[in-house]
């Protein structure tokens, strides 16, 4: 039976299995194995791939996602200091169009992506080297139109079957390989997922393993832990063209491209869901720098010191904060202090 056979048989016998306690072991079985003869399909199949050669600049990047002739080159021009391709045609963009779009202090990288094809997480047409380029931004956007909202679940499912996450939330769990002993694993008294089902699934990737799993995480998730390829990234659905008409899709954002209706809530949006923070240095003795570090949520005083030069983590004495993230004016902090956006920092060296 070829691989492809086997996933064919594997995905009907689990439709047809009903889910309940005395399934779950034998269905967790069968989607471990259906995941894993997928990567070995996807990997047998990808041939020789070049993928887009496109410098990252700006302080985070975001890609656009969408079929063709939704109106991303226009969206693109308009956001940005780019210059794409418009025409009303199919595949008017056959590579990668990059532009910075600025907001508040900070730049923005945006790329305008080829239009996606379905079974492109399989290769088909630059299918490979689309998805290669989403698994490495920090944002995505699915750019759909009035006339093609119905591809909004294809495209997620087109991503989710090349590993990419969309607003989801790494799942927490440990896996700590060893030559013996086979699997041990300590799990959440809140997880859903029995202790059969879990050990039917990782031992179809392992034989010896200290696995911990601190969440309460579903077979899928478990299986994307085990794979260890996966990506989780953030991600907005807008909607184009409303200017014509306006469907009602849940969550969605809406805009004109060609108007300019919208643009400015994009703007906020793409800023809010990319998290990041904005901290002013102030050099001892000097004024404030008006153009600010930009970093991501959670980052703290030994990544500033980082971003300046990795001397100054050798030759750090302290930090003093005014802004958000000071208990007072002038607080002393160390390198583990996380900043919040506005601070104003001045780093002391020895």
């Amino acid at each position: 039976m070829s691989i492809e056979d086997e996933i064919k048989k594997i995905e009907e016998e689990i439709r047809n299995t009903p889910y309940n306690k005395a399934t779950e072991y034998h269905i967790g079985k069968l989607k471990a194995k259906l995941a894993r003869l997928r990567e070995e399909s996807e990997k047998k199949s990808a041939g020789k791939s070049y993928g887009f050669a496109i410098k990252k600049s700006g302080d985070a990047s975001v890609a656009m996602i969408g079929p063709p002739s939704v109106g991303k080159s226009t969206l693109l021009n308009k956001l940005t200091n780019a210059e794409s391709r418009i025409g009303e045609y199919d595949f008017t963009t056959t590579h990668v169009i990059p532009g910075i779009m600025e907001y508040e202090g900070c730049k923005i990288q945006l790329l305008d992506l080829p239009g996606i094809i379905y079974g492109a997480a399989r290769g088909r047409g630059r299918g490979r080297e689309i998805i290669s380029m989403a698994r490495v931004v920090d944002l995505i956007l699915i750019i759909v139109d009035v006339f093609t909202v119905g591809e909004i679940e294809k495209i997620e499912d087109e991503l989710y079957r090349a590993g990419i996450r969309l607003n989801q939330k790494k799942p927490n769990v440990i896996i700590k390989k060893k030559d013996r002993g086979g699997i041990n694993i300590e799990m959440s008294r809140k997880s859903r997922l029995s202790m059969e089902a879990a050990k039917a699934i990782i031992m179809e990737y392992l034989s010896n393993a200290d696995v911990v799993i601190r969440d309460d995480v579903n077979e899928e998730q478990l299986i994307d832990a085990l794979l260890g390829n996966r990506v989780y990234l953030p991600s907005i659905v807008i909607v184009n063209k409303v200017d014509i008409s306006k469907p009602a899709i849940k969550n969605a954002l809406y805009i004109s491209a060609k108007s300019g209706e919208g643009l400015k809530k994009l703007k906020d949006a793409i800023f809010k869901k990319l998290e990041l923070v904005r901290v002013y240095m102030k050099p001892e003795g000097k004024k404030v720098e008006k153009r600010p570090m930009v970093l991501k949520k959670g980052a703290k005083i030994r990544d500033v010191c980082m971003h300046l030069h990795k001397d100054f983590i050798n030759n750090f004495r302290y930090a003093t904060i005014y802004g958000p993230s000071a208990s007072f004016p002038g607080q002393r902090v160390g390198l583990n202090h996380v900043v919040k956006d506005g601070d104003i920092i001045t780093i002391v060296a020895r």
